[in-house]
């Protein structure tokens, strides 16, 4: 929903869209290079348990696919973004920055096949709280 305001500016009347719709993954919510420096942040912190292929194995899920697609959907990417830093790198978890933890999902969304945008995505919570997370149409 878009909630519009009149403002009186110098005699004139301007229209203003205070709030945008919500947004999704389907929406190009990072850029290419953040997903470019996510990749590498997933090659030296996460390709270890999770595979160079995001494919996952064993008791590691897989970070790409229908199965991971189906676990995040009509979450907030909040949720996605949370679990990354407060568990992630196994080995190490909380230890990556918020800027690196936002890299890694646009890394993610990209590899998932959703587009990229003309704006990174957000380490700011609030902001990732208001972007959902919907599967691809088959």
């Amino acid at each position: 929903m878009i909630t519009f305001a009149i403002v009186l500016m110098a005699g004139a009347y301007t229209v203003m869209a205070l709030a945008a719709q919500a947004r999704t993954t389907s929406d190009g919510v990072y850029t290419e290079a953040q997903a470019k420096r996510g990749e590498q942040i997933y090659a030296d912190s996460c390709a270890s348990c999770h595979g160079p292929d995001l494919s996952g194995g064993g008791q590691t899920p897989g970070l790409a696919g229908k199965e991971f697609d189906m676990d995040w959907n009509d979450l907030s990417i909040r949720d996605l973004f949370d679990r990354t830093r407060a568990t992630m790198p196994a080995d190490k978890p909380g230890t990556l920055k918020p800027e690196q933890a936002a890299d890694v999902i646009a890394f993610l969304l990209q590899k998932g096949s959703f587009p990229a945008g003309l704006t990174e995505l957000p380490s700011d919570v609030a902001a990732l709280k208001a972007i959902t997370f919907v599967s691809p149409k088959p």
